[in-house]
Formats: C-alpha cells, sequence, structure tokens
C-alpha cells in the first residue's frame, strides 16, 4: 500500500463526522466530486470500501470505522509535529498541551505552571492548557490530541501511566440557614434526602456521587444542573439547593457569599489528581521536565499537608 495522503484523511475524517460530502465540499471550497474522487482513491489504496451511501449522506463501514480511528491519531500527531516544528523555527524549544479538569484549572495549576516557565532553563517552552471533563482528559490523551493530562484518578486511566499530582477534598457547600449547614463534616449518605445542584453529567465528581447514592440504594436529586463551580454556588446562596464542591476553591466564594462548608467524611472525598500520559519514553523532552515539576510539586504538597512520604509517586501503569 502506497503512503496514504494526510489531505485525503483530513476529508476522510470530516465526511465521516458530518455524513455529508457537499457539506464538507462547501466547508473546504471544494466541489463534491473532487472530494469522492480523493476517497475513491483511498478506497483503492486501502482495497476495501470505507463509505457506504445512504439516501441522506454517506456513512463509514466497519473498516472505515477502523481506518477514521487510525486517521484521528495520525493527524493529530501530524499536528503536534507541526506545532513543535514551527517553535524550533520561531527560537522555541518545545511545546507541551495539557487537557486538565475544571478542579484542577482552579486550584494551583496556572501556578504550577507559572513557576516552570519562569525558570531560566525553561524559558523557550511554551505550555497550552486546554479545560476538559475527567474522562474527556483521559481520551485525549489516548486519542493523541494532547501528551499530557491532569484528572481526578478515580477516572477510567486504563492504559495510560500517572504520576501523583496535587489533591483536594470535597465538602457540602450549604446556605446558612440549611440544615447541613450546622454540621462539622458529613457522610453523603446523610445528605440525599435534599436537593442538590449538579455539575455536567460527564464530569468525575457527578459520576462518583450518582454511583454512591446508587450504594446507598437512592437517587440524587436533581434541583439543577450548572456548567462551573461558581454557577453552584450561586444557587446554593439563593438557597434553592446544596452542592458538592472542592473546599480549596469553595472556600473564598464561601465567604464572599456567606455559605458554609461541611467537609464529606467518605473515604472517597478525598480527592488525588494524576498526570497521565501514554509513555513516558514518548514524551517529549519539554513534556518531560514539565511532568517532573508539576510531580514534585504534588509531592511538595502531599508532604506539607503530612498525606505522603517524600518517596511516594513513582510512575505507574493502570492495565
Amino acid at each position: 500500500m502506497r503512503d496514504l495522503d494526510l489531505t485525503t484523511l483530513r476529508l476522510f475524517v470530516a465526511v465521516c463526522e458530518q455524513r455529508n460530502i457537499a457539506a464538507v465540499g462547501l466547508q473546504q471550497a471544494m466541489v463534491g466530486s473532487a472530494i469522492s474522487k480523493r476517497l475513491a482513491q483511498l478506497e483503492y489504496q486501502v482495497g476495501t470500501q470505507l463509505l457506504v451511501r445512504k439516501r441522506r449522506g454517506v456513512a463509514p463501514t466497519p473498516a472505515g470505522e477502523t481506518l477514521l480511528e487510525h486517521a484521528r491519531a495520525l493527524l493529530a500527531r501530524s499536528a503536534v509535529i507541526a506545532r513543535d516544528m514551527a517553535g524550533y523555527a520561531q527560537g522555541t524549544r518545545g511545546h507541551v498541551r495539557l487537557l486538565v479538569t475544571a478542579s484542577v484549572m482552579a486550584e494551583s495549576l496556572a501556578d504550577d505552571v507559572a513557576a516552570f516557565l519562569q525558570a531560566p532553563a525553561h524559558g523557550q517552552i511554551q505550555v497550552s492548557l486546554e479545560e476538559r471533563v475527567s474522562p474527556e482528559v483521559a481520551r485525549g490523551v489516548r486519542e493523541g490530541s494532547a501528551s499530557v493530562g491532569i484528572c481526578w484518578d478515580a477516572a477510567d486511566l486504563e492504559g495510560l501511566q500517572t504520576q501523583a499530582y496535587r489533591g483536594d477534598h470535597l465538602a457540602i457547600c450549604a446556605h446558612a440557614s440549611h440544615p447541613v449547614a450546622a454540621r462539622r463534616q458529613v457522610h453523603f449518605a446523610e445528605v440525599l434526602d435534599h436537593e442538590f445542584v449538579n455539575m455536567p453529567a460527564l464530569s468525575a465528581v457527578q459520576q462518583m456521587l450518582t454511583r454512591a447514592a446508587a450504594v446507598h440504594g437512592k437517587v440524587l436529586q436533581h434541583r439543577m444542573q450548572v456548567s462551573h463551580f461558581e454557577a453552584a454556588l450561586r444557587v446554593v446562596r439563593a438557597n434553592l439547593a446544596i452542592s458538592v464542591v472542592p473546599f480549596e476553591i469553595a472556600e473564598p466564594f464561601a465567604k464572599a457569599y456567606g455559605l458554609r462548608l461541611v467537609p464529606l467524611a467518605d473515604a472517597w472525598a478525598q480527592r488525588r489528581f494524576a498526570i497521565c500520559f501514554r509513555s513516558h519514553e514518548q514524551l517529549s523532552t519539554a513534556a518531560q521536565l514539565l511532568v517532573a515539576h508539576l510531580h514534585g510539586c504534588g509531592l511538595e504538597h502531599a508532604v506539607g499537608r503530612g498525606c505522603v512520604s517524600p518517596e511516594h509517586g513513582a510512575v505507574r501503569k493502570l492495565s
């Protein structure tokens, strides 16, 4: 089989995603017949049918689905190569893309990355941060859209290598007049009869809460769903519901809003964040330096809180 053409693969991915050749043609400023010709040549190259005509467009065959997965990974890797080479051409020595959860972004990550970039030896390294929910962080790293991710270690990290980062503690945030507000700490089972303001259903926290409620034979009572922590706290301030939030993020807002934070006593409420990547050997030098720095920040934080010994936190591979 001859080498695959990246332009044709991009068109193939776009057609698979949109299920319509004409629509892709409009986006790419190409006539549909030219796209069809490229796709036919691609099928000839791989020796099998990749697309099947439908009444209102096209759909990938099983072989097409397989090629689609490989094409996405190949194009993502190609983009990384182009970006890194452009960085060298501009005088930079590396570019690291990080996928991180909202909790990680809202806590100490920005300060940790800033400290890394301020070191003289890292002056020509660039770091990009993109916020995702935990499952999307892990998927993005697996698929190659980013070299490094940071998320809750309760997420599905199968097949990835990890190193420990920082952690936080989940708490109930309640209006000062709410019955829960007078408690010093509380188990999650004790608050399941109250209404909650929830985060997106795909977030690791929300999935964990749903499972924890199910263990007690209950379902979370949804009063409202919001997209970020500050919005959840505004709902709590209106005394419409309670919310589960990271204590470390919510504390300054809670003080400003006059709300109460009641730590959850459940073991799973003490969260640990994991730095994840496909393989340490596959990381660029810049990425390896950043991972080592962030891991060190996590160890400093844990040792300072008396949570872990300095030796803790070696690379581990989940399978």
